[in-house]
C-alpha cells in the first residue's frame, strides 16, 4: 500500500507539539513543523553517497502543489548528478556578483573616489544628475549588460525635455563611470564613446556684454554715477579691475587681501587649488576706502549679492 501523501487541508490544520514535527509527502519532500509553530517544507536527498537536506521554502507562502514541483525540479538536478545545494549557492553567489557590479553600484564608487578632489556643490550636481537620470533605469543592471542603445535611451530622456546640455553632462558623467569599470577589471568598453553625434548638439547661450569700446565708457561713467551703498558701489568699481567671476567677487575675504603685495590670494572652490589675482593701485584704493566700513567683518562685501545684480543690470542695458 502507497504512503499516505499530504494534502492542503491537512497541511493547513496541522498543528505543532512539543517538538518538531515532520510531515512526509513522499519522494523525500516533508513538512516541518517547529513547537512554535512554523512550517517549512523541506527535501531529503541522497548525493554522492551522502544525505542532504534543503529547504523549499515556509507555509503559507509556499502551498504544497509549488513545494512538490521544487522538489520534482531538484530531484531532475541530483538525476543529472547535480547537487541542489551547490547550484543554489553558486546562483547566489552569481546574483551577489551581478549586484556588485551595477551599474549604481561602480557609480557611487567611482563618485566616492573622486569627490574629495570636487567642491561640495560638484560633487553634490553629480551625484544629483546620476540618480535623477540614470540610476532609476539602469541602475539595476550590470554594467556590461548596458549596450549603447540602452544608454542612448536613458540620456535621450534628459534631451526630450529640453536640457540638452545637462544630457552631454549627464552622458559624460556615465562615460567616466564605464572608464572607470574598465580600470578596475568590471567592464572591458566605454560604450558611451558609441554615442558620440547622437545627442543633438549645444547650442551656446551668450550672456550680456558690453563689448563696444564707446559703450565700455559710459558703463564705467554708470557705475562711477551709482548713489547706493558704499559695499555695492565700491564692488561695482572694483569688478572691472580684478577679472573674476561673480560668485568668487561676492565671497571675498578681508584675511585674503594682501595689502602689503597688493594682491588678492583666494581658493577656487572648484578646483581647490590657489588663485592670485594682481591688485592694481586702483583696486588697493577701493578696498581701503570700504576697509573701515567692513573690515570687522568676514566678507569684504556683506551686501555683496545686491552688488553683483546690480552690476548686471548696468551690462545689460
Amino acid at each position: 500500500m502507497p504512503p499516505k501523501r499530504l494534502t492542503d487541508t491537512g497541511v493547513k490544520n496541522a498543528k505543532p507539539g512539543e517538538k518538531t514535527k515532520r510531515l512526509f509527502d513522499g519522494r523525500g519532500l516533508y513538512l516541518e513543523i517547529s513547537p512554535a509553530g512554523g512550517k517549512w517544507w523541506r527535501l531529503k536527498y541522497r548525493i554522492d553517497g551522502k544525505e542532504k537536506r534543503i529547504s523549499l521554502g515556509v507555509y503559507p507562502d509556499v502551498r504544497l502543489k509549488a513545494a512538490r514541483e521544487a522538489r520534482d525540479q531538484a530531484r531532475e538536478l541530483i538525476a543529472q548528478g547535480i547537487d541542489p545545494s551547490a547550484q543554489r549557492q553558486a546562483e547566489k553567489a552569481a546574483r551577489q556578483e551581478s549586484n556588485g557590479n551595477s551599474f549604481e553600484v561602480i557609480a557611487r564608487e567611482w563618485h566616492a573616489q573622486q569627490a574629495p578632489g570636487w567642491s561640495k556643490k560638484h560633487a553634490e550636481t553629480v551625484l544629483s544628475r546620476l540618480e535623477g537620470n540614470v540610476f532609476p533605469w539602469l541602475g539595476k543592471l550590470p554594467i556590461t549588460d548596458i549596450r549603447a542603445p540602452k544608454l542612448l535611451e536613458a540620456v535621450r530622456r534628459v534631451e526630450s525635455r529640453g536640457a540638452v546640455e545637462t544630457a552631454h553632462r549627464v552622458l559624460n558623467i556615465c562615460g567616466q563611470v564605464f572608464r572607470y569599470a574598465i580600470a578596475t577589471g568590471r567592464a572591458e568598453r566605454d560604450v558611451a564613446i558609441n554615442l558620440k553625434g547622437a545627442l543633438q548638439p549645444v547650442k551656446p547661450k551668450h550672456l550680456a556684454a558690453v563689448v563696444d569700446p564707446k559703450r565700455v565708457g559710459e558703463l564705467l561713467r554708470e557705475i562711477d554715477a551709482y548713489e547706493g551703498t558704499l559695499p555695492v558701489h565700491c564692488a561695482l568699481r572694483l569688478a572691472p579691475l580684478v577679472f573674476v567671476r561673480p560668485g568668487e567677487l561676492r565671497t571675498a575675504r578681508w584675511a585674503d587681501i594682501d595689502f602689503d603685495n597688493a594682491q588678492w590670494c583666494y581658493e577656487v572652490s572648484k578646483t581647490k587649488t590657489p588663485h592670485i589675482v594682481p591688485l592694481a593701485t586702483q583696486a588697493v584704493e577701493i578696498l581701503k576706502e570700504l576697509h573701515p566700513l567692513t573690515g570687522n567683518r568676514e566678507y569684504v562685501f556683506p551686501s555683496a549679492l545686491l552688488a553683483i545684480r546690480q552690476l548686471y543690470v548696468c551690462v545689460s542695458k
